[in-house]
């Protein structure tokens, strides 16, 4: 037959198989104790069942008894593991051909029918077993087939005329483990290759996750039910959650989000922005992509501080002021200082008399003002430091509004100050702070009540003990769609402004480590504060 002893040995002696390959033995050894219970209940109820031990009633019953037992044992020692893998296959294997056959032979022979038992039992083997040893174990059915073929016609218990259906058995075995070991193969390879995807697919996936996690944008992956299935890090911390929470309603965790994912399924848009009623004010955009080909698994959802994307628009748009500013300063610098140097010499004039003396001095104050503050322009395009020095706010401030009423015929009751007894030590810029203030009053004086004015400046201490400045108007106050672009340069809402006022004011007090907000006053009307930082984090 062509089998050869290294065939058995590799067979024997191969890798312990997992528990994938223990579990058809298992079903093997449960179909052996079915078949064998069937034999014995076939010929213990009293009624004759031909062909089962036609030939010899006692052989019948005791091979069906043994093979039983055997079948028992088999399942337990598979359960168990008490032999290697090969050796109860191996083993299993040769039994049940030598009791099939000796059942067959007590049966009236190859005509009995129980030969093509054979069949699956071979075919069970081939599937399980290694290298040749299908073809083994075929040759060794066929040949059992053939001996007691002839040893039923020694015995003249059968017919010879079998011999050709013993032969067509025979040849049914060898193709049926053929065909059984080639499909087992390919099952198995078709395994292997599965499980190296899987692996392949758990890497990917996993790194897929880590660099989704590692993302400076926020990713939020909800399915069609509305649940979240995927939140990284950035996402929880943009939606200010405390902590993942996968498989949450999205609607708990942010409505906004939620109402916004539905308005996008409705008219598919790509881009819409959300904007959260923080503590801070805090705006988002969000996009939105379909996940699945048919866009039925979800949506995902990438967040971005809108802040971020602002800060890098006005980053560009300082980048033009400053190139701006830096073109144009020498020609506001050669007329003004020509209007300063014409002050001088008509301060110097013996025939002015105090008024004009008086106006003479506004001009060249107001020219050093000027200049002073197309230096700090200049300054803020580079992001220098400031000289930070120590101010007590509220004489600061009484001092800035006397020199503003003058210069604007302010009447006392139109701009107020309010502030403690108790001093207030800041430590800011006197020039940057003295351009917020201009700003911002400048800015409430505008959008004041033209029949009666009123602007108040209120200094104060904050909870946590920073101090801040407060400057309120009695007008309208600010659109709601207008208060996210208020501190963007270039952005005005009133006629005759260039909308570099609260954006330079803002940048300013981040230069001194302050923050500007908008707020509105409960009476009404607009306010900007101004909190000052600790002096130890203020000071460079």
């Amino acid at each position: 037959m062509g089998i050869s002893v290294a065939a058995d040995s590799e067979a024997l002696s191969g890798p312990q198989p997992d528990a994938r390959s223990w579990r058809p033995l298992r079903f093997l050894n449960i179909y052996r104790i079915a078949l064998a219970t069937l034999f014995l209940v076939a010929i213990s109820v009293g009624t004759f069942t031909p062909p089962l031990g036609m030939s010899d009633l006692p052989l019948f019953y005791y091979t069906s008894l043994a093979y039983l037992i055997f079948g028992i044992a088999s399942l337990l020692a598979a359960e168990h593991r008490l032999f290697p893998f090969q050796l109860q296959l191996f083993t299993q294997a040769i039994v049940d051909i030598l009791a099939i056959v000796v059942l067959m032979h007590a049966s009236g022979g190859i005509a009995s029918g129980l030969g093509m038992l054979l069949i699956i039992s071979v075919a069970n083997a081939g599937m399980i077993t290694v290298g040749r040893m299908a073809i083994f174990f075929a040759s060794l059915a066929t040949i059992a087939i053939l001996l007691e073929q002839s040893y039923a016609s020694l015995l003249a218990v059968g017919s010879p005329f079998n011999y050709p259906q013993a032969g067509i058995l025979g040849f049914t075995l060898f193709a049926t483990a053929g065909l059984a070991h080639i499909l087992a193969r390919r099952a198995r390879e078709s395994e292997e290759l599965a499980a190296r995807r899987e692996v392949d697919l758990a890497d990917m996936a996993q790194l897929t996750e880590f660099i989704i996690r590692q993302m400076q944008t926020g990713v939020a992956v909800v399915d069609a039910d509305g649940k979240i299935r995927l939140l990284n890090r950035a996402a929880t911390d943009l939606l200010r959650l405390e902590r993942p929470v996968p498989h949450v309603a999205l609607e708990r965790l942010s409505p906004e989000l939620a109402e916004l994912v539905g308005q996008w399924h409705a008219s598919r848009r790509n881009e819409r922005e959300l904007r959260l009623q923080g503590t801070e004010g805090n705006n988002l955009l969000a996009r939105f992509a379909d996940v699945g080909r048919r866009g039925d698994a979800g949506v995902l959802v990438f967040l971005e501080d809108a802040a971020r994307t602002s800060h890098q628009a006005q980053q560009l748009k300082l980048a033009s002021l400053g190139r701006l500013t830096a073109s144009i300063a020498h020609e506001i610098r050669n007329p003004l200082g020509a209007i300063s140097h014409a002050g001088q010499l008509l301060a110097e004039s013996p025939v002015l008399e105090g008024p004009d003396r008086r106006m003479t001095d506004i001009i060249l104050e107001q020219s050093d003002r000027v200049n002073r503050i197309i230096e700090s322009v200049l300054h803020l395009g580079r992001r220098d430091a400031s000289q930070v020095t120590e101010i007590d706010l509220l004489p600061f401030v009484e001092q800035f509004v006397g020199r503003f009423r003058n210069a604007h015929g302010v009447r006392p009751e139109v701009l107020m100050v309010e502030g403690p007894s108790a001093p207030l030590q800041i430590y800011f810029d006197p020039l940057h702070l003295e351009q917020i203030l201009t700003n911002l009053c400048q800015n409430a004086l505008q959008h004041s009540r033209q029949d009666s004015p009123q602007v108040q400046i209120s200094l104060g201490r904050n909870r946590q003990g920073d101090a801040y400045l407060d400057v309120t108007d009695n007008g309208k106050g600010i659109e709601p769609e207008m208060r996210a672009h208020v501190f963007e340069p270039f952005f005005t809402g009133g006629r005759g402004g260039n909308g570099l006022g609260l954006y330079i004011a803002r940048e300013f007090a981040e230069c001194n480590r302050a923050t500007l907000v908008h707020f509105t006053p409960p009476e009404g009307g607009a306010g900007f504060r101004l909190t000052f930082g600790q002096p130890d984090q203020q000071i460079q």
